[in-house]
C-alpha cells in the first residue's frame, strides 16, 4: 500500500476553516454534521456484563481493545491494532437522539464558505477522476452540496442518506467514486460500512473520506469534535492504513483530515 501524506505543515488553527469564521473541525458547517447512521438495536454488548471487558473493534474487528478514557459518563475504547477510538457501544445514541441532534443544524448548499469547506475533499478527488465519472455521495445529508459541486465538474452523482435520501436501489449500483464527508465518525459498525463501500466501488474506483483525524490523547477530553453526541468513532491516518490493507486499497492522505482510497483494478 502506498500512503502519501501531504500538508504536514498546515497550522492547526486553519486546518478546518469554514469561511473566515471556522478554525477547527469541531465547528464544521451544520449540515456536515447531519449524517445519520443509526442501525438496528442488536448493538454489541460486553460479553460478560463488565465494563472493562475487552470489546471487539468495530473498525478492524480485532480483539485488541482496551479502556482508553472515561469522560463524564462516556466510556471510550482504543484498539491497539488499528488506533481507532470508539465510544462504548452501550452508550451510542439511539435513533431519536440522533435525529434530534441533526435537526438542530441547517446549511445552505449555495453558501460559499460551506463549498470552500467541502472543496478540501472535492479538489483532490476531482484531480484523480476521469471525465464523466459516475459517483455516489454516501451520507449526503439534507443539502447535498458536494454532489452539486461534483456535478458542476461534469460527473453524475447519486445520493444516499438513511434519513434524507433513503433509496435502497442506489445501494444496488456500482460507482467510479464514492464520497463520504463528515460521515465515518457516525458509523456504529464501521467494518460493515467499509465492506459495503468496497462492494459499491467499481475496480479502479476512488473512495473519498473527510473526517476529523484524532487529536493527541492528552487533548481528547477537550476535543470539540468528540463532544458531538453523534460522533462515536474516531480515526487516525494509521487507522485508514489498516482499513485500506483489509480491502487491498491504495491509500493517500492529500491533506489533513482527508483520505482517498483506490480500489485495485
Amino acid at each position: 500500500m502506498r500512503v502519501a501524506v501531504a500538508a504536514r505543515g498546515v497550522a492547526s488553527a486553519v486546518e478546518h476553516r469554514f469561511g473566515s469564521a471556522l478554525k477547527t473541525l469541531s465547528r464544521v458547517p451544520d449540515s456536515a454534521s447531519c449524517r445519520a447512521f443509526f442501525w438496528p438495536a442488536h448493538e454489541q454488548d460486553h460479553p460478560d456484563g463488565h465494563e472493562d471487558t475487552p470489546l471487539h473493534c468495530p473498525v478492524c474487528e480485532a480483539d485488541a481493545t482496551r479502556p482508553f478514557q472515561r469522560i463524564d459518563t462516556r466510556n471510550y475504547w482504543r484498539c491497539e491494532a488499528c488506533d481507532a477510538t470508539f465510544l462504548d457501544p452501550a452508550q451510542r445514541p439511539d435513533h431519536a437522539a440522533e435525529r434530534a441532534e441533526y435537526d438542530l443544524h441547517q446549511n445552505d448548499p449555495r453558501d460559499s464558505g460551506y463549498r470552500s469547506f467541502l472543496a478540501r475533499l472535492a479538489t483532490p478527488l476531482l484531480e484523480r477522476l476521469p471525465p464523466g465519472a459516475h459517483g455516489l455521495d454516501y451520507g449526503c445529508g439534507p443539502g447535498p452540496a458536494l454532489a452539486g459541486m461534483l456535478r458542476e465538474a461534469g460527473h453524475a452523482v447519486a445520493l444516499y442518506d438513511p434519513l434524507f435520501f433513503n433509496d435502497p436501489e442506489v445501494l444496488g449500483g456500482a460507482y467510479d467514486f464514492i464520497t463520504c464527508t463528515e460521515v465515518a465518525e457516525h458509523f456504529h459498525r464501521p467494518a460493515e460500512e467499509f465492506a459495503r463501500l468496497d462492494q459499491l466501488l467499481r475496480p479502479g474506483g476512488w473512495l473519498g473520506i473527510m473526517t476529523g483525524f484524532q487529536t493527541r490523547d492528552e487533548d481528547f477530553a477537550r476535543w470539540h469534535y468528540r463532544r458531538d453526541p453523534t460522533h462515536v468513532v474516531f480515526y487516525r491516518a494509521s487507522t485508514f492504513e489498516v482499513i485500506a490493507r483489509r480491502h487491498a486499497w491504495q491509500c493517500e492522505i492529500p491533506r489533513a483530515n482527508v483520505v482517498l482510497m483506490r480500489k485495485p483494478g
